[in-house]
């Protein structure tokens, strides 16, 4: 990068640092698959901590699981609106489902009853359970967001039973490994940050425990590094290697419900949180346990992204930082747009698609993108656009706008020519009000006029 840009970077990471009395502080950035800058200040352990120096992560444990829920999900093994019931018995919210836990709409409870369980030894599944006996749910399902930490060890539990192994190991096995996150465990292994508590009115420290959270661990129990990050950060903006599908990456960014009401600068998805600033939507999640901050944060839309970890139990603000970090980059070196390259071939049945399409007396533009993909928007002005992935011959399902899950369909003449595409009962025809085409045309009392 430019010595400007990475001096900018490493001013905002050192004012953070000082100001806010950090330990230590780590950022770094990414863009695409490259992990473009990494800075750090303060010490650990009498030197500088580097990309591979291991900090708690906290609730960034949860897009883990998350991750390993939507395997289960896009293998069959579950549906997102079952009820917990299904794959987990002897709860007393077994009706709560899958979706609602993972976007913390189900209504529970935000932590476990009984000590802090973030600073105290945890107890094994049966022992949450039981403290769950009571009423643990705050809210009613599906009526808003309510932040659960309970949620995600009970999605912790799913993974396990479903797999038949306990989450830790399934995530070596089916995240970890697959994707070089080496440095990324359950419990610190060397070189480590300790954690620490800054006193807030004197420079001195007290050290702070690091205990396994037992059946509370998926909350937040992960220990990782800015270069591990760094691949997770490539992860959340799609580049998901063989893990997930980045189709289901996408799902899991969009916001299932808004943090902060009317103002909407935060929301949570499917074990996500998303960031509206300036205009944009970001993606990623904060972590927060005794002794240590984190966040990872990243533009799908230009894969820019940044992460920030701290040993210190409170102060330092990450998540503003990583954020700001982003927009520094991409104020400073903004990424540039992707060549624009030919279509080696495109079937010609597809090319016949191309061009103008009516839906009433209003025109669209049917586009054919690559690998079959199509995009129909209206040919001047705002209005219903969205893109379709091909599932089988002469359908396409919609991915975004407002034909999200809707499935396009072509009808075509009897010697195999396109007549007209059915997009959810909306009917697009060559030529406005097609009289030929059905409801279009067919059923009004008048015709366009013209002469003989």
């Amino acid at each position: 990068m430019l010595d400007t840009t990475e001096f900018a970077l490493l001013r905002r990471v050192a004012v953070e640092q000082a100001e806010r009395r950090a330990p230590s502080l780590v950022a770094a950035v990414v863009r695409g698959q490259e992990l473009l800058w990494t800075g750090a200040r303060g010490s650990v352990d009498g030197a500088a901590p580097t990309a591979d120096t291991q900090y708690r992560i906290g609730s960034i444990t949860k897009t883990f699981i998350a991750v390993l829920v939507m395997r289960l999900r896009d293998e069959g093994l579950l549906d997102l609106n079952d009820p917990l019931d299904k794959h987990v018995s002897g709860t007393s919210f077994g009706h709560l489902t899958v979706a609602q836990l993972l976007s913390h709409t189900a209504g529970l409870t935000s932590e476990s009853p009984g000590e802090w369980w973030e600073r105290a030894p945890g107890g094994d599944w049966p022992t949450l359970v039981e403290s769950m006996s009571g009423e643990p749910e705050r809210h009613r399902a599906g009526e808003r967001f309510h932040y659960s930490n309970v949620g995600y060890g009970v999605l912790g539990q799913l993974v396990a039973e479903l797999r038949g192994a306990s989450w830790m190991s399934v995530l070596d096995e089916e995240v970890l490994a697959p994707l070089g996150m080496t440095r990324t465990s359950a419990m610190p292994v060397a070189p480590h940050a300790l954690g620490w508590a800054v006193h807030p009115y004197a420079d001195v420290l007290m050290p702070e425990p690091t205990p396994d959270a037992g059946a509370m661990a998926p909350a937040g129990q992960l220990w990782s590094t800015l270069a591990d990050l760094a691949r997770w950060a490539r992860f959340i903006a799609g580049d998901t290697g063989d893990v997930l599908s980045p189709d289901t990456v996408a799902e899991m960014r969009h916001p299932a419900a808004v943090e902060d009401g009317t103002a909407w600068t935060s929301g949570y998805g499917l074990g996500f949180q998303a960031f509206r600033v300036d205009g944009r939507q970001l993606a990623g999640h904060g972590g927060s346990m005794p002794g240590f901050l984190a966040s990872v944060v990243v533009d799908p839309a230009t894969t820019t992204g940044a992460l920030a970890l701290t040993n210190t139990t409170a102060g330092v603000g990450v998540s503003a930082l990583t954020l700001d970090l982003v927009k520094l980059v991409d104020e400073y070196e903004p990424a540039l747009p992707a060549e624009w390259v030919p279509l080696p071939s495109v079937p010609p049945e597809l090319l016949a698609l191309t061009g103008e399409w009516f839906w009433g007396p209003t025109p669209f533009a049917l586009r054919l993108l690559a690998d079959g993909w199509l995009d129909l928007r209206p040919v001047a002005g705002a209005g219903r656009a969205s893109r379709f992935r091909p599932v089988r011959e002469d359908e396409w399902v919609g991915l975004d706008g407002y034909y999200a899950g809707e499935t396009l369909r072509l009808h075509r003449h009897a010697d195999g020519s396109p007549h007209h595409l059915d997009l959810a009962t909306f009917v697009f025809t060559r030529t406005p009000y097609d009289p030929s085409a059905p409801i279009p045309g067919g059923l009004d009392l008048g015709t366009w006029p013209t002469q003989s």
